[in-house]
């Protein structure tokens, strides 16, 4: 796997990432959402430079132009619900790109013990295409891990793609393990720690909830 991290990089991602932080600015629901669609779109433009090109002539008005026009066939996975925004950042960028929901959910029988339960998935055929996976929270890799495992039914991508918001160093090195050589993951920001419920310290809070409201 190749990580891509924009942890240090100087632009205006870093604006769009620390008012996600913010408590007060995450306050707006709206506000949120349209940031996380912000960072899918500048990561899913970095992303579109490992793509491969071919050229091909356009006809204008006055003449002819050569351009090089990405070749790839792309289906773009929201892990939902917080994967929503971040899935319509990416597509704003991938305007014809097909698209993928799945449900992946933490559960707690006990103090102990953290599964990830996948229960709804509507997807394409991957066979052959670039799949990008919109997950905000990379925190344990264990969401991924399942939902990787959860499509493979639907076919073998040619490349993967994960797009993060914020990871913790363990979340990021557990799907390096996991995920096969064919992977990149792009993700704005990593974080070092993860709380004894397995958040991101200091990351942001839950996701999800921030954008939609707090689930029962």
């Amino acid at each position: 796997m190749t990580v891509h991290d924009f942890t240090l990089q100087k632009s205006v991602l870093q604006r769009y990432v620390s008012q996600l932080r913010d408590q007060e600015i995450q306050k707006d629901a709206m506000r949120f959402r349209i940031n996380i669609e912000r960072i899918g779109h500048i990561l899913a433009y970095e992303m579109s430079q490992e793509l491969s090109y071919n050229a091909s002539t356009i006809t204008t008005p006055l003449g002819t132009k050569e351009m090089l026009l990405p070749q790839e066939n792309i289906v773009v996975a929201a892990i939902l619900r917080a994967g929503l925004p971040l899935q319509q950042g990416v597509v704003s960028c991938f305007d014809n790109a097909e698209q993928a929901f799945i449900s992946a959910y933490r559960n707690h029988p006990d103090a102990d013990t953290l599964e990830i339960i996948v229960k709804y998935l509507a997807a394409p055929s991957l066979e052959g295409k670039t799949l990008i996976l919109c997950d905000p929270m990379l925190a344990t890799g264990h969401t991924l891990e399942n939902v990787h495992l959860a499509l493979k039914k639907h076919g073998s991508p040619d490349s993967i793609h994960i797009i993060s918001v914020i990871g913790s160093d363990d979340g990021v090195k557990y799907i390096r393990d996991i995920f096969p050589d064919n992977t990149h993951l792009w993700i704005a920001a990593i974080d070092k720690d993860l709380n004894d419920k397995k958040y991101i310290i200091p990351g942001l809070g839950d996701a999800g909830d921030l954008s939609y409201g707090n689930k029962l």
